[in-house]
């Protein structure tokens, strides 16, 4: 009887542990430990939502699961590179496109673009043609190919295929523009916007995500009637609008880095036993061979498309190996464990990195990054944003004589950090790291010159690629070819990290550890992209966590 007793005491004991620790977290967002003031109180506790649970999954995107993995090199470096040496890098968890952006997710961009900035006005001439990719890309000296510069890009019958002739810039504006898209009809189905928001957008009256969150009174070019004040509200003065602790507004859609895309393509479930990694993969997909070794009808069949021989772009007709010889529509082979598609073969995919031959894992193996730039938002000497207008688009002209918009109208002007917030900092102490350890002063053989006369002597410098000039003379673009024959490099900060392997690759290029590079102003018809977005808060989206079991 007493043993019962105890067994029950012990039972009603385990039970108030649990309901307690349940019930923390929801008291935690009723009343405030810090000052005991309630949370959303009528007596002006801080304001907080309560009801959120996780990000949500922004359209496309398919989440990872971050984790720890082998980045670099599992074959023979055939190639003599030695750029991909082995290491091990740890990545926070986030989310990646499904599949490559195809010509019909691009064409909507385009779409929007003609109809907010009418190609046949002055002032925005340049921002429609900016955004187009190159279709010359298709074109070769000895090869007929015309019917793809005019088809490929706009034809129904490629909506479906990756985008292509797209260079690294343009890649970054077409996500940015996603990110406030996105953001924009998120508030609309919550109710902050009205329809008229997102009906027949103009140029004078843009959304910007940043802009909103610094100041939304000037989003929207200032009409704050496009907001929604709902019937309770009508007359309210106050806008009614949401910050980032509501939870609603999602982080940018960006390039991936190089370590994020590698870890996806890998995607290591299947490699581990238990919290230990166990191999390392060639491929996206298990073994090491580039066919399916299923039983069934697709037995020996290609899991990727990519040049098989000389000559050999996908088998002899009636008996393709892999069922195309350029580029192949989306979703054409499995995808890989985490839910990917095309992360080998098909095209070759930017990612955010500048390219350097060292990964630096001594100075850093947590969310790896080579590229950081650190800006901060514009403000006038009132104290107010700067906001770009129509009448102040800034413009850049690319070495290729290619003129480009950097900023759309509605965004908030940017400027380099400078020394108030470089001053004592011990985990940065430049605006500009893409040289960091590698291609800045200190980490060359010249550490003891001054920096003016390394940068005034191209001889001195570690990386002293070409640089082409190009600039306006009156009305005409002058471009100017770089001709020294004192480069001894093609490596500088204006060169990108290209992976995946494509189309017109043999199959050494499918492992996801290799890589290349190419200009970030230049294009070609076998480089596309994906976009990949931070995870905030917690690492995974299961309700509970189980061990693998292989």
């Amino acid at each position: 009887m007493k043993k019962r007793f105890y067994i029950g005491i012990f039972s009603l004991a385990i039970f108030g542990m649990l309901f307690t620790s349940c019930s923390t977290q929801s008291n935690d967002f009723k009343r405030s430990r810090g000052t005991g003031r309630a949370m959303n109180g009528k007596e002006g506790g801080y304001k907080f939502n309560p009801k959120f649970k996780n990000q949500i999954t922004g359209p496309g995107l398919v989440f990872i699961e971050g984790g720890t993995f082998t980045f670099g090199e599992v074959e023979d470096d055939v190639m003599n590179d030695w750029n991909n040496t082995p290491n091990q890098q740890h990545v926070r968890s986030f989310y990646m496109d499904e599949t490559e952006v195809t010509n019909l997710m691009y064409l909507e961009y385009l779409d929007w673009l003609k109809k907010v900035f009418p190609a046949d006005e002055e002032e925005y001439k340049n921002i429609y043609t900016g955004a187009l990719p190159d279709t010359m890309v298709w074109r070769t000296p000895l090869g007929f190919n015309e019917d793809l510069v005019n088809n490929y890009l706009r034809h129904p019958a490629y909506a479906l295929y990756p985008v292509v002739g797209v260079n690294w810039i343009q890649a970054v504006q077409y996500c940015n523009w996603r990110t406030d898209r996105v953001n924009e009809y998120l508030l609309y189905k919550t109710g902050k916007l009205n329809k008229q928001a997102l009906e027949n957008p103009n140029a004078d009256e843009l959304f910007n995500t940043d802009t909103y969150l610094t100041a939304p009174e000037l989003a929207f070019g200032g009409n704050t009637d496009l907001y929604n004040r709902g019937k309770k509200r009508k007359n309210d003065t106050l806008l009614n609008v949401v910050n980032r602790s509501s939870g609603i507004i999602l982080p940018s859609y960006r390039l991936p880095t190089e370590v994020e895309w590698e870890y996806a393509a890998k995607s290591d479930i299947g490699l581990r036993e238990f919290n230990t990694l166990k191999g390392r993969k060639i491929y996206p997909w298990k073994g090491a061979s580039t066919r399916t070794l299923k039983k069934g009808k697709n037995r020996g069949k290609e899991l990727a498309n990519f040049k098989i021989d000389d000559g050999n772009y996908d088998g002899l007709a009636g008996w393709s190996d892999d069922g195309a010889d350029i580029t192949a529509p989306v979703k054409s082979y499995p995808p890989n464990d985490f839910g990917l598609y095309d992360m080998a073969g098909n095209v070759n995919e930017w990612v955010a990195d500048v390219y350097r031959q060292i990964i630096d894992d001594e100075a850093n193996d947590f969310n790896y990054y080579r590229g950081n730039i650190y800006t901060k938002q514009a403000f006038n000497e009132e104290g107010e944003l700067v906001v770009i207008t129509p009448d102040s688009i800034p413009m850049d002209t690319l070495p290729n004589g290619k003129i480009i918009v950097s900023q759309l109208p509605g965004a908030p002007g940017r400027k380099m950090v400078d020394d108030n917030e470089l001053y004592l900092r011990q985990n940065f102490d430049r605006a500009d790291n893409r040289d960091y350890r590698d291609g800045d002063i200190e980490s060359s053989r010249n550490y003891m010159k001054e920096k003016e006369d390394v940068e005034s002597n191209p001889s001195l410098r570690m990386y002293n690629a070409p640089k082409h000039e190009v600039y306006r003379d009156s009305t005409e673009l002058v471009k100017n070819y770089d001709k020294s024959n004192e480069r001894t490099t093609l490596v500088n900060n204006e060169v990108r990290v290209i992976k995946g392997g494509s189309w017109r690759d043999r199959a050494y290029w499918l492992d996801p550890s290799k890589r290349r590079f190419y200009p970030q102003y230049l294009s070609r018809n076998d480089i596309g992209f994906r976009c990949a977005m931070s995870r905030v808060g917690t690492k995974t989206i299961k309700k509970s966590y189980r061990r693998p079991v292989n």
